[in-house]
């Protein structure tokens, strides 16, 4: 087992990316979309840095994440990355970054049950239009 703790909030994000992507693909599947150019427009809704920064927001206004998720959004948050995502400040770039290391930092420490429980609940806030409220640049 790969020990969360040896790896910077950038390559925790890494991981976190892909696991997230996952659970949005399916649910997209679900919900009965199948032409890959609405999928992807679709997926913006929850995959882009604004969306990932008002979840975040959301998490933290509501105390859902525990202290341990905390610690790993602000590593994630605060990792210097010499990259970021166009069309976004970064800051917000950051903010989602530190969303992507939560995910990551879940996957390795095998708590799968939180994932999904995060996934869906992340899932449920978009789908409502709580993240709309949100103006990341």
């Amino acid at each position: 087992m790969i020990d969360y703790r040896q790896l910077n909030g950038i390559t925790l994000a890494y991981l976190g990316d892909a696991v997230w992507e996952t659970y949005v693909r399916q649910h997209l599947l679900e919900q009965g979309l199948t032409k890959v150019n609405r999928l992807q427009k679709r997926a913006t809704h929850f995959v882009s840095a604004k969306a990932q920064a008002a979840l975040i927001a959301l998490m933290q206004a509501e105390n859902y994440l525990t202290d341990a998720e905390l610690d790993v959004f602000h590593r994630g948050r605060n990792a210097k990355s010499y990259t970021h995502a166009k069309n976004t400040s970064v800051q917000t770039y950051n903010i989602s970054t530190g969303f992507e290391a939560i995910f990551g930092y879940l996957q390795l420490t095998g708590q799968e049950q939180r994932v999904a429980q995060l996934a869906q609940w992340c899932l449920e806030q978009v789908e409502m239009g709580r993240t709309d409220a949100y103006n990341f640049q």
